[in-house]
């Protein structure tokens, strides 16, 4: 969501005592709305309330419960919900049933920039503090946040941390682990021309502590079938620039190499394979390398994973073979 568009008041907005008055009298209004509505969460009075945590209740729709962006809208009775959910409701207060109408709530709007809030990945390890409209900017791109599933074999909708999805992986996609920085796979299929939007394998590999998928398979580019093989980084961007990694896949006296950084899965898999930033097999080529009668593709893709050391004097980065 972007917010350089969000119609607010900041607090340095000079208002004058009719409009202080008036959204004093709204708040007060709203307050006393939550206190009627017999819910554990509300707010019994504007002078019992528990600070940021309430008022943050206050901010939060009754229907998503999604906290609320501006414009914030309110009932006759001061119950208030979000811009996207008064569409929803068909114009109906979903608290009291009541028309809507459009009635901006200018007071919570303006409570909400006072407001400092903890990031909600907090329990994740982020322990930033942001303004209320400049936590949700953060949220979408914290280091913190959790990873989607890697597979690419379906549209899985599982996200968590790297063990979480580790084990999700190994349980529920049924995914080959391996443990050590060099792969020797052979991949055969007995119809190469059924290439259309086929993925073929996911394997994870466990090296240097960390954890990384060796995707392998075959699509259309443009006109042209082809099988592509690419690794990804199980964990954020800038640490998988700590790594280097190298596909290697040949035969009849040939061979292809690519070398390169493997992408952080916060790349999903299909934004990687489009930019075509892996080593790439063109279906000739690949039969070719098979041998035979060349009906048959018969692949055998090799290759290593290293880490790049900083070098102490000089500042350049020097290879870590694994052994």
């Amino acid at each position: 969501m972007e917010f350089d568009s969000i119609d607010c008041m900041t607090s340095s907005d000079v208002i004058d005592d009719d409009d202080e008055i008036h959204h004093h009298n709204q708040l007060s209004s709203l307050l006393k709305s939550h206190s009627n509505n017999g819910s554990s969460n509300s707010i019994v009075s504007p002078a019992v309330h528990s600070g940021t945590t309430s008022v943050h209740e206050l901010l939060e729709c009754p229907v998503c419960t999604n906290s609320m962006y501006p414009p914030i809208h309110q009932c006759h009775n001061g119950h208030t919900l979000c811009s996207t959910c008064k569409t929803r409701v068909h114009n109906r207060c979903p608290t009291c049933r009541q028309e809507l109408g459009d009635i901006r709530c200018l007071a919570l709007e303006k409570v909400a920039e006072s407001l400092e809030l903890p990031c909600k990945y907090t329990s994740l390890g982020c322990l930033e503090i942001f303004p209320y409209y400049s936590k949700l900017k953060h949220e979408a791109l914290c280091n913190f946040r959790p990873y989607n599933c890697p597979y690419a074999g379906s549209e899985c909708t599982i996200v968590g941390g790297i063990p979480f999805l580790v084990a999700h992986l190994r349980d529920d996609h049924k995914v080959d682990m391996h443990s050590g920085c060099t792969f020797n796979h052979r991949y055969v299929k007995s119809n190469p021309r059924e290439v259309e939007n086929a993925t073929w394998m996911l394997t994870v590999f466990h090296c240097y502590g960390q954890y990384f998928c060796l995707h392998f398979e075959a699509f259309q580019l443009g006109m042209a079938p082809v099988y592509m093989a690419f690794l990804r980084f199980m964990g954020d961007e800038v640490e998988s620039r700590n790594y280097s990694y190298s596909l290697e896949v040949g035969g009849n006296g040939r061979k292809l190499i690519w070398e390169g950084t493997p992408r952080s899965i916060r790349d999903s898999h299909r934004k990687v394979r489009d930019s075509h930033d892996g080593l790439i097999i063109q279906r000739n080529m690949a039969l070719f390398f098979s041998g035979g009668d060349r009906k048959e593709l018969k692949l055998r893709v090799t290759g290593r994973i290293w880490k790049e050391q900083q070098n102490p004097e000089g500042g350049a980065c020097i290879p870590n073979l694994c052994s």
